[in-house]
């Protein structure tokens, strides 16, 4: 491989049945296009053994069958699976191309309990409530990953005046579609879990539903816009979303 190409990403062993692909060390839309390019190209050509692959915010895990990827023990699973990769991102550099953007518009409830940590967000960034929602709902988010629990999208593009650390006692219980902020990020709780985000809103969508065809309602590469709604059309839309 030239010496070139190798700049361009590492590869790495997680385990004995996974390899990950590094495309850069920061959250950058440029490095992460790549790893969407790359993502998008093994999905539509798979190599032996393939089992499946975990995009991240410059990193692309991919988890092989080394039994199979060996082609029965002939070769050795990691060197071949190895130079596979080594392939495809070559070529997908090539000739890959990431799937157009789907932008996903996240209707959101900023007001009294839906937000519970608002005005400590606004008196930490110095804004007034109303200031931190306009910012909030003003930006367009990409999702760079997808982790922590099923369906939890890590959303980059938050206005850097937004940001604001971690609650320093994370809550036992947040409520489904609760949107948080930590430090320079912004994200969605999809299931009720334990959280230490800064609660802002809550969307009455369900991220995550594992009777869908598709659980997760966002995936990596979406481009997200919230949209500001009232208590009243917070019921309304939460009865429609679960009584589908």
């Amino acid at each position: 491989m030239k010496q070139k190409d190798m700049q361009l990403f590492q590869l790495y062993p997680l385990g004995d049945s996974a390899i990950t692909v590094q495309f850069g060390d920061r959250i950058d839309k440029a490095i992460h296009a790549k790893v969407r390019a790359f993502s998008s190209y093994l999905d539509r050509h798979p190599f032996t053994g393939f089992v499946e692959q975990v995009p991240a915010y410059n990193t692309v895990t991919v988890y092989y069958d080394p039994w199979l990827a060996s082609e029965q023990g002939f070769y050795n699973p990691y060197t071949r699976v190895t130079e596979q990769l080594q392939y495809i991102l070559r070529v997908a550099r090539e000739h890959g191309r990431a799937a157009a953007p789907r932008t996903v518009e996240i209707p959101v409830c900023y007001n009294g309990a839906f937000g519970p940590d608002l005005e400590f967000v606004a008196r930490h960034t110095r804004l007034s409530p109303q200031e931190v929602i306009a910012s909030h709902a003003r930006c367009k988010y990409q999702v760079y990953m997808i982790g922590f629990v099923p369906g939890f999208p890590y959303l980059g593009g938050m206005a850097k005046k937004l940001a604001t650390p971690r609650k320093q006692n994370p809550r036992p219980r947040i409520p489904a579609g609760s949107v948080g902020i930590a430090g320079n990020q912004t994200g969605i709780y999809p299931i009720e879990t334990p959280g230490g985000w800064q609660l802002i809103g809550q969307t009455p969508l369900r991220l995550f539903d594992p009777n869908r065809e598709q659980p997760s309602l966002l995936q990596a590469g979406d481009q997200v816009k919230f949209v500001s709604i009232s208590e009243d059309e917070f019921w309304d839309l939460k009865e429609q979303a679960h009584g589908a």
